[in-house]
Order: structure tokens, then C-alpha cells, then sequence
């Protein structure tokens, strides 16, 4: 080793200048040549801050537990005629298996290059040879410094963005209802959701369809990553492709700064086309390309970004009759329904109401800051017969306005008598309940008797006694 070369090399009077705080960092430096230990302390000092050296790579892990050490230098061969090196080879990899964060920059003889591309695959960041220039030694150290420095704040915004995601879903409204076909849609979601395949769910308006994807994508290994939502029916034909693909600066009149598409900052997470049958045939032509191809082309670039996303969509219409009246291509259908997932209308599952309509109850009490209001069995018996053509939707706006009107401690059923009017006052007793029916003749003879309970009582034929008794038992 040409030891003079490298101390003439260095100057105590220079000091290169990198743009960069980089005073706090901490070096270890692993050779077993006094020389070259000594000649790396001087020189990496002044730039570096602390340099921790050791002549025996058995001490690495004893430096590493004691310092919190952010590079390596490391020297390839410390046995008398050793050349191959395996040592080195051997200590990047303990090194690693420490602390997998740590740079480690090889000290290589020239005649070992092979050597030290062997070491890069192994982990290492970039190697010095012997002798080195020192002005090129410490842009390297620099560099390395920078790299881990970008990495560490990827790192740090990938941890803040997945603690943000989970912050944001466990505020969500989770999927409720224990009805037999809700049990079948939880197995069917709990089968796929593990699965990269692009799903379709259909239903009626109201009935969830956005719980479920956002349930595929909770239960999916995409899970730390985005879930992009995007409403079809509210994105105007001129702008599609600008808001899912992205577009470059000065692009269009209104481009002043490059644009990230939804499908591009979407790439690792899942995409949630909702309304998807809205989709005009042009845009379906260029989704079909995107799917196919896995890459978008921003507005104004010819280059393509590769994605890498999970497709949902949704849709309130069937696509087989659009497809069959030539208003969908038949081509997109196939790719973005691999697995169908139909969520049932609340009708088919009336057993599943009382515990909706609590949760809302539960929901709104705490937004209006209301005691808790208590739902009757006969009220909720009452919310079961109705057809509720908005399902789930309809059934929350019901309850909340409920909440806001109710001035009691207790629901009655005349809290719930507009839904009559939405039904068209249909029959109003499929099932003949004599409780309900009682009830219903109370409230409505005190109602044509503007609340004289002494005329509602003798049409009636009971005592005002027994009415009161009624009045209160049906909370009227």
C-alpha cells in the first residue's frame, strides 16, 4: 500500500464543501493497517464529525451496539496473504443483518473490482480503491450520505402515510348487518380480497358498494397503501383523462405544474371506480389500454408511467344489458369483473335494520350532542315493513332527521310517519299484529279528534283511563 501517496494527497488545509449538514454523522472505519486507519481519521474528521476506528472486524459488532454508526468503511482482507475477499464479503453481510440501514463502502485493492461488484449485490453501496483520491473519497462519502438520507425520509413518509391511512379507515363506517346473505357477502369479500384480481360490485344505489371496496382493500395486502376514490359521474368528459392519467406543465391552458393522475398516485393501493357504467365510449377505449398495459401517458408526454394498482369498480346498472345495447365494450367488462360482488338491497335484508338503525341512533345522538334516544321494538318493527326503495342511505338521512326532531327520550312511531307518505300509504299491515294495530287506531283517533281524549276515548270505547294507560304504553 502506497501509504505516502495518500498522506501526500492530503492537504490539513483543505476543506471540501458539499452542501449538505452532514457534521453529526458518525463513521466507522474497519482496516487493519494502523496507516490507513490513521489517514482516514485526519482526513474524514473535519467533514464528518466522529470517526470510530477499529483494526479487527471482530469488534464490528461491538461498535455497532455502542455507537449509533451511520457508514462503513470496510476493508475486504485482514489475514497475512489473504486476497479473496470472503472477509469482507462475509462482514458486510454481519454488518447488514445488524442494521440493514447502515452504508457500508468497500476499501478494495484495484485488482479486486470483481470483488467489490460481488459486494454491491450483497448490499453494499459503493467501494474506494487504493490509493484514492481524497477530494474523490469524501464526494463518495457524500454521496452515500445523501442516498441514506433520501432513503430514511422515504421511509419516514411511507411510515407517516400508512399511519395516516389507518387513522383515516378506522374512522370509516364498517360493513354492519348479520343477516344470511350479509354472512355470504362477508365470506365472499374474506375469499378475494387477498387476490389481485379486479372486482365489480353491483347493487342498488345505498347499499354500500364503497364499504365493500374499502373492505376488500382493508383485507387486501395493499392494505398500507392508497384507496382512491373516484366518482365517475362527477368527472366531465373534457377532463378524464387529466384527472386519471395527469398531465405535464403547459400541456393546456391550465397545466401550470406537472399533475400526478389518480391511477399513478394510486400505484401500489386500490383504484375505486364507482358509477362506472357513466364512463362515455372513448374513456372506456383509454381505461381499457391502461388496464391492459399497466402504464398511463401523462397529457403532454410521450413517455409512459408504469402502475401498479388494483382495480374496484362499481356500478347500479347492469353492464351485460349496456354491453348488449352497444353502450359498453364488452372487452372492458371481461377485464374489470374477474369476481362479481353483488351487495343485497336492504329490503332482502330486513333482519339487519334494528341494528343499522341503532348504529345511526349511536351516530347522530353523539353529533347533535343528544342523550341517547331509545328505539321501541314496535317502532322497529314498523322500520322493517318499509320497502326502503334508498336502502342504507335512506335508512341513515331517516334516523337522523329523527334524532333531530325527536323532542323525547323515546322514539314514537309517529316519529317515522312521513316514511308513510314516501310509500304512498300502502298497506300499512302486511302481517296482522293486534299491537300494532291498537296503536295505530289510538294514535289515529286522537289525531282525528285533534287530542280530545275524552271524544278519542268514547269512539274508541274505552275509559279515558285505559287510553292514558295506551297513550303511554305506545309512547303516542
Amino acid at each position: 500500500m502506497d501509504i505516502i501517496k495518500i498522506l501526500v494527497n492530503f492537504d490539513l488545509n483543505t476543506k471540501y464543501n458539499y452542501s449538505m449538514d452532514i457534521q453529526n454523522n458518525r463513521i466507522l472505519v474497519v482496516d487493519d493497517d494502523e496507516h490507513i486507519l490513521l489517514s482516514l481519521k485526519v482526513l474524514l474528521e473535519s467533514e464528518f464529525g466522529e470517526i470510530v476506528c477499529v483494526n479487527n472486524p471482530k469488534q464490528i459488532p461491538e461498535k455497532l451496539h455502542e455507537y449509533k454508526i451511520d457508514t462503513v468503511l470496510l476493508d475486504m482482507n485482514y489475514s497475512i496473504g489473504e486476497t479473496s475477499g470472503e472477509e469482507g464479503i462475509y462482514w458486510l453481510k454481519n454488518i447488514l443483518d445488524i442494521d440493514s440501514d447502515i452504508n457500508v463502502i468497500l476499501i478494495t485493492a484495484y485488482g479486486d473490482l470483481n470483488i467489490a461488484i460481488e459486494a454491491l449485490k450483497q448490499g453494499a453501496l459503493d467501494f474506494i480503491v487504493k490509493p484514492w483520491n481524497n477530494e474523490k473519497l469524501v464526494a463518495t462519502i457524500n454521496s452515500v450520505l445523501k442516498f441514506s438520507s433520501n432513503k430514511r425520509e422515504i421511509k419516514t413518509l411511507k411510515s407517516k402515510q400508512k399511519a395516516l391511512i389507518n387513522a383515516f379507515e378506522s374512522d370509516l363506517p364498517e360493513i354492519i348487518g348479520h343477516s344470511k346473505v350479509m354472512r355470504e357477502l362477508y365470506q365472499l369479500i374474506d375469499r378475494v380480497a387477498q387476490s389481485d384480481a379486479n372486482i365489480l360490485i353491483s347493487g342498488e344505489n345505498g347499499t354500500g358498494k364503497e364499504l365493500v371496496a374499502r373492505a376488500l382493500h382493508k383485507r387486501s395486502t395493499r392494505s398500507g397503501n392508497a384507496f382512491i376514490n373516484v366518482d365517475l359521474g362527477a368527472i366531465t368528459e373534457s377532463l378524464f383523462e387529466s384527472e386519471m392519467f395527469g398531465h405535464k406543465k403547459g400541456s393546456f391552458t391550465d397545466a401550470k405544474e406537472d399533475r400526478a393522475g389518480r391511477l399513478e398516485a394510486g400505484s401500489g393501493g386500490t383504484i375505486f371506480l364507482d358509477e362506472i357504467a357513466n364512463l362515455p365510449l372513448p374513456q372506456q377505449s383509454k381505461l381499457l389500454s391502461v388496464i391492459q398495459n399497466r402504464e398511463v401517458f401523462p397529457i403532454g408526454s410521450n413517455l409512459s408511467t408504469k402502475i401498479d394498482v388494483r382495480l374496484v369498480c362499481a356500478t347500479n346498472v347492469s353492464l351485460h344489458t349496456l354491453v348488449e345495447n352497444n353502450l359498453f365494450r364488452q372487452d372492458l367488462l371481461y377485464r374489470i369483473n374477474t369476481v362479481e360482488i353483488n351487495v343485497p338491497p336492504l329490503r332482502d335484508r330486513s333482519d339487519d335494520i334494528p341494528q343499522l338503525a341503532n348504529h345511526f341512533i349511536d351516530t347522530f345522538c353523539k353529533k347533535y350532542r343528544r342523550q341517547r334516544i331509545k328505539l321501541p321494538d314496535y317502532v322497529e318493527r314498523k322500520l322493517q315493513k318499509y320497502k326502503w326503495p334508498g336502502n342504507v342511505r335512506e335508512l341513515q338521512h331517516t334516523i337522523e332527521r329523527a334524532v333531530i326532531l325527536c323532542n323525547e327520550s323515546i322514539f314514537k312511531s309517529s316519529d317515522f310517519d312521513f316514511l308513510e307518505g314516501r310509500a304512498h300509504k300502502e298497506n300499512q299491515f302486511e302481517t296482522f299484529n293486534l299491537e300494532e294495530i291498537e296503536k295505530w287506531a289510538v294514535e289515529n283517533c286522537i289525531k282525528k279528534y285533534a287530542g280530545n281524549i275524552s271524544r278519542a276515548s268514547i269512539e274508541l270505547g274505552l275509559t279515558r283511563g285505559a287510553l292514558y294507560r295506551r297513550i303511554e304504553k305506545y309512547g303516542i
